[in-house]
């Protein structure tokens, strides 16, 4: 390596040293550590090997179609798929998600031409949001149906009353990230099927670790009526990102998601995905760490998981002044305010947040919701445990434990409602800039403005700020 490169490198890892770790069990959300640092150096040499390779068309490289296959396989094995399930592997969840709505918007259309009404996608209000996404780019409406706030989910009849002629797509999630609750998606499949509307289950989290849980009720494409489901390679699959799968029981409704084109004068377009041209990297990284775990891996692995998992949840249960919100069916949990004692007990779910942050853990602290009936989903901080984690537990414990010691009683953080006018909310440039500059954020007051706003306001304060944030340096052009 000559010097140059060394320099090169040597500025990326000084550009990484601002990164929360990926490896250790200390960040609660966005990474899942396997613990096996032999699968992640499998994985990176699997990547390193089709570096050149473009996705685009299998035909040319034909390692594309055989990896994919190789995990469609094993996906529908463990998600107990009938023989004729199709599908792909996307780029992540979103896409998953994209593609399942997509598809069921056009087998919609094909069997109802020059029907111009507007279509519907029906969730519970805690369906992720790539449905809303995937709504908003495909020209639907999402309708959100509320929640038990006291369980985190709800009937599968009161998801059924919503279902109708203009409904493309009926929604359940295995589990709902929010709480870690599993969704009753036998009830929501076996209405959706009763009206002839697909149904789809998120199991972007779930999908590579109930399958080894014990005690989960059934939830995958074995329950009549549920015809899509997205899993995530690249969340406990262990794999790199971004890798998800994206299974299919019908066919005809696997081949709407397709995207073909012959009517220009250049090379015969056929997408199966959202993107065209795309690395085979993150395939191949999924396909090594999935054919090195094999089902048997998994079910080590979960076990890990869930023997963790239970152990924090006593810890929690063991806190005075927070709670476990509902009954969660895996590696999730959401951790809020126990309003059964009194107020100089209680915790605040987001300072608690930001107190074990002080002892080196990073949770995710979720905003408060009013849902359309006027109930509102108390804010939370949510907890991801992987396999990582079972070697931090006592020390994770620890920091859970006198992090709600240091700000119990502590009033709850409330941002001011802003007076009419743009003056009165905060400047998200400025406070994007300070962020760069500090490598801090005040996130408790950011989801307090959050709860405060209208969610549109809020939502556009974020896009400005974010766009902050990542904005490039000014200069001279």
């Amino acid at each position: 390596m000559s010097e140059h490169d060394e320099q090169v490198l040597a500025r990326l890892d000084t550009y990484r040293a601002h990164d929360a770790p990926t490896h250790g069990g200390r960040v609660l959300s966005y990474v899942y550590d396997s613990g096996l640092a032999e699968l992640d150096a499998l994985a990176g040499q699997a990547a390193a090997r089709v570096q050149a390779v473009n996705g685009l068309d299998p035909t040319t490289f034909p390692s594309v179609a055989l990896m994919q296959a190789d995990l469609l396989v094993f996906a529908r094995e463990v998600l107990h798929g009938p023989p004729a399930t199709g599908g792909a592997v996307t780029s992540g969840g979103t896409e998953s998600i994209m593609l399942a709505v997509l598809a069921a918007r056009e087998r919609w259309r094909q069997t109802r031409p020059g029907d111009g009404r507007t279509l519907r996608v029906v969730a519970p209000s805690t369906a992720h949001a790539a449905f809303h996404k995937a709504a908003h780019y495909l020209g639907l409406e999402m309708v959100t149906v509320p929640v038990d706030p006291r369980t985190g989910t709800l009937e599968a009849d009161r998801l059924a009353e919503h279902l109708d002629e203009t409904t493309v797509l009926a929604v359940a999630s295995a589990p709902a990230y929010p709480h870690g609750v599993l969704d009753p998606v036998a009830g929501i499949a076996a209405a959706a099927a009763e009206r002839g509307i697909p149904c789809h289950v998120d199991a972007c989290v779930g999908g590579f670790v109930l399958p080894w849980w014990e005690g989960t009720p059934p939830w995958d494409l074995s329950v009549p009526g549920v015809t899509s489901i997205s899993a995530d390679l690249h969340k406990f699959g262990y794999a790199p990102k971004g890798a998800s799968v994206l299974l299919v029981t019908d066919p005809a409704l696997d081949r709407a998601r397709y995207y073909a084109l012959t009517d220009w004068p250049g090379y015969p377009v056929v997408n199966p995905t959202v993107l065209g041209s795309r690395s085979a990297m993150s395939l191949a990284a999924a396909w090594a760490v999935v054919t090195r775990l094999g089902a048997q891996g998994y079910a080590e692995l979960t076990a890990g998981v869930a023997g963790v998992t239970s152990a924090v949840r006593q810890v929690v249960d063991g806190i005075p002044g927070l709670q476990v919100v509902g009954e969660p069916i895996g590696p999730l949990l959401a951790v809020g305010t126990d309003p059964a004692v009194p107020d100089h007990v209680q915790v605040d779910p987001h300072a608690w947040a930001q107190a074990v942050a002080a002892r080196g853990f990073v949770l995710q602290g979720q905003p408060a919701l009013t849902q359309a009936d006027g109930t509102v989903l108390a804010r939370t901080t949510h907890l991801t445990l992987t396999p990582a984690s079972v070697g931090v537990l006592d020390e994770l414990g620890a920091a859970l434990r006198t992090g709600a010691d240091d700000v119990r009683g502590q009033a709850p953080r409330h941002a001011a409602a802003p007076a009419d006018g743009p003056t009165d909310l905060p400047d998200p440039v400025a406070l994007a800039r300070a962020a760069r500059e500090t490598g801090e954020l005040d996130l408790p007051a950011v989801l307090a403005l959050i709860e405060t706003l209208p969610r549109a306001q809020s939502a556009r304060l974020l896009v400005d700020f974010l766009a902050a944030f990542t904005a490039p340096p000014t200069g001279r052009a």
